[in-house]
């Protein structure tokens, strides 16, 4: 017998370094669609971790984008920034079980490493002032079934070593952050951009560490600038005009490989998206990790 799932409940959340744009339309529609397509409910969560990298008025601009383009989502606007005291309570709890441990290893110190941590502070004991703090990691792979780009597994340990959770300048890391807010809002399903798929094992083993249930992850393909980075990586991309609501839908709907009728090109947003969500098909999602901008217009 198959065990009941709960209702569903997905996110969007965007970080407010820059505006959204193209490709952060197309993983919002995808999560949108996917919540809706169901019944689900569609929550928002504003990643605004990391005060500097935070552009002056972004937050103001996501919202107003997303409300312009039909895209509305179910309750209040979760902030990172006021999550603070629930982030600091896990962390004191990994650090006095031993689950974690202060790490005073400079980038310079790390730079012939290849992004994988060699443990150099696991043993060392050091105070948690002007430290970073990493998480232990397991000698172990973990591995989930995505369900656009299938089965990936990564080795903790061998490919990522021991994670930062709290970074030196005392800012929570995102790995921390996105498992304890996801279990606070009752996530069950995570729809999100490509990139994240390697950050999926490091949230399975936090979400185990702390007894907390494993949501469903799809990750859809990243929409990439023609020299290969994603959009907004390199240049601030402008805000999504409100004018080409109908075009931009229609053309992240191709992107995510649904195939809109001819009819419905010129179509008003409310109507793109009432389409959508009847039609909603993830498994015609293209299993690619990457979508190049230019082969989408």
């Amino acid at each position: 017998m198959q065990p009941i799932r709960p209702p569903y409940i997905g996110r969007f959340a965007p970080t407010p370094s820059g505006y959204l744009h193209f490709g952060s339309l197309v993983a919002a529609l995808a999560s949108y669609l996917d919540a809706r397509h169901v019944g689900g409910r569609w929550l928002l969560r504003m990643e605004d971790l990391d005060p500097p990298r935070e552009m002056p008025g972004a937050q103001d601009t996501i919202l107003r984008s997303l409300e312009s383009y039909g895209l509305h989502w179910d309750g209040e606007v979760l902030k990172q920034s006021q999550r603070h005291a629930a982030y600091a309570g896990v962390l004191e709890r990994l650090l006095q079980q031993g689950l974690a441990y202060a790490c005073t290893c400079s980038r310079k110190q790390l730079e012939g490493c290849a992004g994988i941590y060699p443990g150099t502070c696991r043993d060392a004991n050091h105070a948690t002032a002007d430290a970073a703090i990493r998480l232990r990691v397991p000698n172990l792979e973990y591995c989930f079934e995505d369900r656009v780009q299938g089965r990936f597994c990564q080795h903790l340990q061998r490919e990522l070593g021991d994670f930062v959770i709290r970074r030196r300048d005392g800012l929570y890391a995102y790995q921390l952050a996105v498992v304890l807010d996801d279990a606070a809002q009752g996530i069950t399903d995570v729809v999100r951009g490509a990139d994240l798929l390697d950050n999926t094992p490091r949230q399975l083993y936090l979400q185990e560490l702390l007894g907390l249930s494993h949501p469903r992850y799809l990750h859809v393909p990243l929409i990439i600038q023609p020299d290969g980075h994603k959009l907004g990586k390199r240049y601030r991309s402008p805000p999504l005009p409100p004018e080409q609501a109908s075009p931009l839908l229609a053309r992240a709907l191709r992107a995510l490989g649904q195939a809109l009728p001819q009819e419905l090109e010129g179509a008003l947003p409310a109507e793109l998206l009432e389409w959508g969500v009847e039609h909603w098909n993830a498994s015609a999602i293209p299993r690619s990790r990457t979508l190049a901008e230019a082969q989408l217009r």
